[in-house]
């Protein structure tokens, strides 16, 4: 894979991440046209997303909620199924 390459989420010249973070075609897509700080982005959403809705990603539904959000936050499309989160309340909950 390239060394620098135009990341198709920011499109800034960065480095490549550099290998295939899944073993398909998306992964290979991913290695190669997203930059290294993009992923780590990418990541830290996955996280919210995951805990936001309390995904369980041993279901297959669950599975294709979250590449089909990853599809769209990283290559900018904007598929139905985009999640939203809401975080108005971040901080106030009371335990």
């Amino acid at each position: 894979m390239a060394n620098n390459i135009t990341c198709k989420h920011c499109g800034q010249q960065r480095p490549a991440l550099g290998f295939a973070p899944f073993p398909n075609e998306i992964g290979q897509q991913i290695g190669a046209e997203i930059c290294q700080p993009c992923w780590q982005d990418w990541l830290k959403k996955q996280s919210q997303i995951i805990n936001h809705y309390g995904l369980d990603l041993t279901s297959p539904d669950a599975q294709t909620f979250l590449f089909d959000n990853m599809k769209g936050y990283l290559f900018n499309e904007a598929p139905q199924a985009t999640a939203q989160i809401d975080t108005s309340k971040e901080g106030t909950v009371k335990w």
